[in-house]
């Protein structure tokens, strides 16, 4: 992972337009290619991105990420004050808690939970940036792309929201819907995820554990 601490400027140029004026931000360029901007606020989201698979060209005072859609992001610099690569090395994974990995293997059995119709193509779905956690097809035969939760927040439909973007240009899969699965969803996550289209369910995983069967169901 590369970390650049510099003053630039960002312009994205792709589906839609989007200017960042001239300040100090943190770039980071990671092994798979993506390129993110960040401040120092809004916790992990960064002010901009592109994700693989993209391509950066990097000229003096200025850096040019495309991806296959020809969509680019440039960002101008005028002062590098930090510059540093690490090898990270192969990370383990998300190692989920026994409760939601008892969901997942509990949803990955009776996938008719989420939806009538629901069959499973396979647990741990694998994109470029991490795995899905199910990988499903609905009654018409349509590819939905499952992420289980204890407790649905934010966080969780924008790791959803990236998934997708990913496998929507997967020509095999596209078009792709999203399911957010949780014990709990608060109010701005169920907001969020159904502005972007992705269908809320809660679980109830006491009844879950109890009904390992057909009688499995949703409250």
């Amino acid at each position: 992972m590369r970390l650049v601490i510099a003053r630039c400027q960002v312009d994205y140029v792709g589906r839609l337009t989007a200017h960042l004026p001239m300040a100090p931000r943190l770039l980071l360029i990671k092994a798979d290619g993506s390129v993110s901007v960040h401040a120092d606020d809004r916790a992990y989201k960064p002010l901009n991105w592109m994700s693989p698979p993209c391509w950066m060209e990097e000229k003096p005072g200025v850096w040019t990420v495309r991806n296959k859609a020809d969509e680019s992001l440039v960002i101008t610099i005028d002062e590098i004050m930090h510059d540093s690569t690490h090898e990270l090395g192969v990370d383990p994974g998300l190692v989920k808690d026994g409760v939601e990995a008892h969901l997942q293997e509990l949803l990955a059995a009776h996938p008719d939970v989420l939806g009538e119709g629901y069959t499973l193509v396979r647990r741990e779905y694998m994109t470029a940036i991490g795995p899905v956690d199910l990988l499903c097809r609905d009654a018409e035969g349509r590819a939905v792309a499952v992420e289980v939760k204890r407790r649905g927040e934010i966080d969780g439909v924008e790791q959803l929201t990236r998934y997708l973007e990913l496998m929507n240009r997967d020509p095999l899969l596209a078009p792709v819907q999203g399911v957010y699965a949780a014990q709990q969803i608060k109010p701005q996550a169920r907001t969020l995820a159904e502005d972007r289209g992705i269908r809320c369910v809660v679980l109830d995983y006491d009844a879950l554990r109890g009904i390992e069967s057909t009688d499995l169901r949703l409250f």
